[in-house]
């Protein structure tokens, strides 16, 4: 894992977070790069919206990573949700975005914790 947190700290891109509800509703929203926590996880922050809607129903996620200025370079990793936190001060000591208490947003954050399942180049099975 801490190869990729390494990738990770390094490389910019964009990253899209792609999420199912129980009944097939899709969902795909720009997310950063995750945090690596020390258990091994790795975890998001966000808000309630459709995404988190999406998780409370199927614990099953896809982070896609596409690294700036490299044509078709980056990740794909496939996740699984295995627990999470609200509004916590953890939640808040993550953010890379630091804001003053007064300032905080006033609506509810999650931080989402995943299992990382597998991990793929963005092109590609990982083979060559």
């Amino acid at each position: 894992m801490s190869t990729l947190k390494d990738y990770f700290e390094k490389v910019k891109g964009k990253g899209v977070l792609c999420t199912s509800g129980k009944g097939g509703s899709v969902n795909a929203a720009v997310f950063a790069t995750p945090h690596f926590i020390e258990d091994g996880s790795l975890a998001f922050i966000m808000p309630e919206r459709m995404t988190y809607a999406n998780l409370v129903e199927n614990p099953n996620a896809h982070y896609l990573f596409m690294e700036q200025g490299a044509g078709y370079k980056g990740k794909r990793l496939y996740l699984k949700k295995i627990g999470q936190e609200t509004d916590t001060e953890r939640l808040y000591s993550l953010r890379r975005r630091q804001h003053p208490d007064k300032d905080r947003p006033k609506t509810t954050r999650h931080l989402v914790f995943f299992a990382l399942e597998k991990e793929l180049p963005l092109i590609g099975t990982g083979d060559e």
